[in-house]
Parts: C-alpha cells; sequence; structure tokens
C-alpha cells in the first residue's frame, strides 16, 4: 500500500467491548471440522452510510448496543482455547472459550467525503483502510475473533467495517450479527432473543451423498506458525470490485439460443468470469461454489452452514459453464468434513483452492440500518485465500427486486488488469 494511501484514514483509536453480562469462564464451544477448514479465512464487509444516518449520533452511541449484542451473541467475544480433554494430542483441539474477552472497537478518520472515496478509481485497498486488519495468532489464546471499525468521513458520513474470524462462522452468520447490533442501536428489539442464542442444529443433509466423492475443494497450506492461523501465500493478490446491472444479465440471458430457467443470475456471473480467469491461466477446469445453506438459521449462535460444492469443465461458452454450476455441482461438505476429522492440526484452506465464487444471496447486508437508513453501499471480500482466488457477489436491492450486483473478486496481482480488459471487451464493464 502506498503512503498517500495509508494516510487517507487515520487517527485509529482500539477499544474492547464485553458482553453486558457476564456469560461464564467454563462455557465452551465446540468447534466442528467445517469450522476448522475455515480457519485461516477472514470475512471483511464495509457498509457505507451518509451524514444524514448518523445525525447527533455518538461513538458511545454506536458501542453502547454492542455491550448487549455480545450478550446474546456470546461466542463473539470468546477466544479460542485448546481443548484440555486432548492437550497430549497434537496440542489440543481447539475451541472457542466464551471467556468475554470482548471485541475491538476501532475509530478512525477519513480525509474524504463518502461520496469522494465510492468514486475513487483505485479502491483496491478499501478492506485494509475500512476493516481492521485481522489474523488470529501468534497468541492465539489472547486474539479477538471480532473487529469493528466505525470510520467517520469528512462529510459527517461513516462507515461500518466487519472484520469476523470465519472459524467464528460463515458470511452469513456475519451479516446476522452486524445486523443484530443495529436493530438494538435503533431500539427496534422488540422481536429480539431475550436470552443468549441457541446452539445451531444439525447441519442438513448434503446435496449428493456418496462415498466416492473425490476432494475438490480443500487444499493443504503452510502456515506461519502452529498457532499463527496466517498462510503464507506465495502470490501477491489484489481485489476489484465493479458493478453488474441486472438489465445486462437479463439481455445476455435473453440474446442466447441456450436459455435454461434453471440458470440464476449469480451462475451467469460466475461463468463469465470463469472463462475469463481460464482465458488468462490458459487452463481453470475446477471452481468452488460457496452459498447459503437451505435451512434458516433464526436467533441461532454464529456458525459455518454454508454448501460448499465444486464444478468441473473445460472452457467453453459462457452458457455452457453456467448450466454446469447450476446443474452439475458435486457436494463437498461431507468430504471436508470426512478431511478433517481427526486432523485438528491439518493445514487446509477452502477459499482459493480453486477459484471460489460466494453467493451473497440471502446475506441480507442491505438490512443493516443507522436511524432507519440503508447503507448507500456495502462491499465484502475474503481474507486469507489461496492462489486461486475467490470472487463475491452481492445483490443489489431496491423496491422492485435486484437492480444490480456488486462483485468484489481478489486475484493474483497481475491477473486484476487482464481481467479489467476482458470485462470492458465482452461485456462493457469497468
Amino acid at each position: 500500500m502506498e503512503e498517500e494511501e495509508e494516510g487517507l484514514v487515520h487517527g485509529q483509536r482500539i477499544s474492547t467491548v464485553v458482553p453486558a453480562k457476564v456469560t461464564g469462564e467454563n462455557k465452551v464451544y465446540n468447534l466442528t471440522n467445517i469450522d476448522l477448514a475455515m480457519k485461516f479465512h477472514y470475512i471483511k464487509t464495509v457498509y457505507f452510510f451518509q451524514s444524514d444516518a448518523v445525525k447527533g449520533l455518538s461513538i458511545y452511541d454506536l458501542k453502547q448496543p454492542m455491550f448487549d449484542c455480545l450478550e446474546i451473541s456470546y461466542t463473539a467475544s470468546g477466544r479460542i482455547r485448546r481443548s484440555e480433554s486432548d492437550k497430549e494430542s497434537s496440542g489440543g483441539r481447539p475451541v472457542i472459550r466464551c471467556n468475554d474477552g470482548g471485541v475491538r472497537v476501532v475509530e478512525a478518520n477519513c480525509e474524504k467525503t463518502v461520496d469522494e472515496w465510492l468514486e475513487m478509481e483505485d479502491r483496491s485497498h478499501e478492506f485494509e483502510l475500512l476493516a481492521y486488519d485481522l489474523a488470529l495468532g501468534p497468541d492465539l489464546g489472547f486474539s479477538p475473533l471480532v473487529y469493528v471499525q466505525f470510520t467517520w468521513f469528512k462529510c459527517g458520513g461513516i462507515s461500518v467495517g466487519l472484520s469476523w474470524a470465519h472459524v467464528l462462522g460463515d458470511a452469513f452468520s456475519a451479516s446476522s450479527f452486524i445486523n443484530l447490533w443495529s436493530k438494538i442501536l435503533s431500539s427496534s428489539a422488540n422481536h429480539l432473543p431475550r436470552k443468549p442464542l441457541n446452539l445451531p442444529r444439525k447441519s442438513p443433509s448434503p446435496l449428493i451423498a456418496t462415498s466416492s466423492i473425490r476432494n475438490l475443494a480443500l487444499k493443504q497450506v503452510n502456515p506461519i506458525g502452529p498457532d499463527h492461523w496466517l498462510i503464507s501465500n506465495p502470490c501477491k493478490t489484489k481485489t476489484h470490485t465493479f458493478t453488474i446491472p441486472t438489465t445486462l444479465l437479463d439481455d445476455i440471458t435473453k440474446s442466447s439460443s441456450m436459455f435454461n430457467p434453471n440458470v440464476s443470475h449469480f451462475d451467469l456471473i460466475s461463468a463469465m468470469i470463469w472463462k475469463i480467469i481460464s482465458k488468462i491461466r490458459g487452463s481453470c477446469n475446477v471452481v468452488t461454489i460457496c452459498a447459503n445453506g437451505s435451512r434458516e438459521r433464526i436467533y441461532e449462535i454464529p456458525s459455518n452452514e454454508i454448501d460448499i460444492t465444486c464444478v468441473e469443465g473445460e472452457t467453453g461458452d459462457v452458457w455452457e459453464l453456467a448450466l454446469l454450476i447450476a446443474e452439475k455441482k458435486i457436494e463437498q461438505n461431507s468430504v471436508i468434513e470426512e478431511t478433517m476429522k481427526g486432523c485438528e492440526t491439518g493445514d487446509y484452506i477452502v477459499y482459493g483452492a480453486n477459484l471460489t465464487f460466494l453467493n451473497m444471496e440471502g446475506s441480507n447486508v442491505y438490512d443493516l440500518k443507522i436511524n432507519g437508513l440503508k447503507p448507500v453501499f456495502v462491499n465484502c471480500g475474503i481474507s486469507g485465500v489461496g492462489d486461486e482466488g475467490v470472487v463475491v457477489v452481492i445483490p443489489v436491492e431496491d423496491k422492485i427486486g435486484v437492480v444490480e450486483r456488486t462483485v468484489t473478486v481478489v486475484l493474483r496481482e497481475n491477473e486484476i488488469g487482464l481481467l479489467k480488459i476482458e470485462l470492458q471487451k465482452e461485456w462493457d464493464l469497468a
């Protein structure tokens, strides 16, 4: 990051917020095998609000609801420890000890207005500047699982940056957590639980259950250290964000002779990018798809219950790839469960093991409200990804439905420029 970019955001002040009531030192949340497969990944979401949304609010007003939020969603305030029952076995299986260690709250200031920020040509460092850099370890037992950064812009607007350890829960859990905070902030807590959230119920059955499924989604990696959950990535990565109007996707659908009602707009976007990356790299025969599970998770503590599937295919027409994504997914949750079983010290990644697409449909990121107002823009990315990269797709809705999708890609640094050229040439996208 250039020194000039680092200076855009300054004056960081860090404090800790703990649950309003004591949870108890002896309460332990056992991490699942899927949780442990996600331990190197971190979710970052930034919500932008204009000044009218925070008019009359102070940092005290913004922090105060977090106390009640953490009392309800208590695992977010815990710390990673090693299980006492099997410490002699490879150091012990990681668990979350619900010791009310708290989350970190960061306050910062920005020299630009919200509009100026959103109009910047290069926003590749958005997550680094507006969502505090989170990595668990090397003092694993003292590392917070969550950071929330409030950045004040010179226009009086604000961004809320959520940094969330994926081992705690998936992107949908992260969204539910920060939405809970906003409901408490707005005092619309009439329908909120009056006690801590429930433990997650058993995950749904796999999409395809077969003992012959190959491991396509996991890749073994080398961490920096046993208690430092950060991978040593030999390739420099860069982030790029762009939007795709629904009208463009509708036009592509109408003009194709291969139209199939099973193909969603997410499938189409994924196929478009898959084809481009295949062209840039010469080949890209396997992609991973992460999406929200089928069942509702109402009033449950954060968990990793996304459906993880893989798709195999040779480079072809966009619609051929889209059909593969829609109809030929290979279930991977059960394979990951089996691979990680008894493998507490195994070091694997999911995001970036293959080119990975995260479908944020159903995440309700625009339900976060301050003073009754929705954010003017939301961006979401994943850090701690492998060399193959990740693509996050967020639907943006208004009163009539989804009007566009925000697409954020994390790719090898040398691939971003080539991607932009192909997007412009093929789809007239900036």
